[in-house]
């Protein structure tokens, strides 16, 4: 019941009403354009996605939706991360801010249906991608730190056989493809700036876990790629 209490927190209540629901329809409320299937499907993906992989991923570690409702309250987060975590979360709603004006005022010509379909096919591999990090990682947490509380261990199953960090490959893939699916070629500059907050992130993390998780640098030693397999 007290876990059940911190997750459901007036605090946690009302960062999932902004950050899910509201923030996925930020390019509608700002364009107005109502019409728009595009905003419409991004939207209902978004808070699908995140709805199914944390229902599932509650059945499996139920632990862990409690971790990830403490985020930015964790004593013993990295500092970096402190700047960082909330930096991305930023860059995320700028896309969204930006391909909402860039539809107002006409900014962008518009994408081939071709192309806003393979951004569609990328946008759910990314999903994908990243639920499957989720729901097989009980210490998928929102935040870089050692989880003493609850006893913190490699993870190397599932999308964690191939790379080291699926869910920030996932994140990327989604963002990437977004400015493509939402007719906005000015929001690839946010995106820009979330690849190069991610790729720090990443190598910030990866490098914290080699240092201080015990096992962690037999693993990377076993799975050699971070981000992008054949690559970094």
């Amino acid at each position: 019941m007290n876990s059940q209490k911190k997750i459901f927190s007036l605090r946690v209540i009302v960062q999932v009403l902004f950050f899910i629901v509201l923030i996925p329809f930020l390019p509608l409320l700002i364009s107005w354009r109502w019409g728009w299937w595009e905003t419409w499907v991004y939207a209902v993906i978004g808070i699908l996605g995140f709805v199914i992989s944390r229902v599932l991923a509650a059945q499996r570690h139920p632990d862990l939706i409690a971790e990830r409702s403490r985020f930015m309250q964790h004593e013993n987060a990295k500092p970096w991360d402190k700047i960082l975590a909330p930096l991305m979360g930023l860059g995320g709603g700028l896309v969204l801010l930006v391909a909402g004006l860039d539809a107002l005022l006409d900014w962008s010509p518009w994408f081939s249906l071709p192309v806003k379909i393979l951004s569609l096919v990328i946008i759910l591999a990314g999903y994908a991608l990243g639920s499957y990090a989720l729901i097989e990682n009980r210490f998928f947490s929102g935040m870089v730190r050692i989880q003493t509380d609850r006893g913190h261990q490699v993870v190397s199953s599932g999308s964690y056989r191939w790379m080291r960090h699926p869910g920030y490959a996932g994140a990327l893939l989604t963002y990437l493809a977004t400015p493509l699916f939402l007719d906005s070629g000015w929001a690839f500059l946010p995106t820009g700036f979330i690849t190069i907050l991610m790729v720090i992130r990443t190598a910030l993390e990866d490098r914290f876990l080699q240092d201080e998780l015990e096992g962690y640098r037999d693993y990377a030693r076993r799975v050699r790629y971070r981000l992008l397999p054949g690559v970094w």
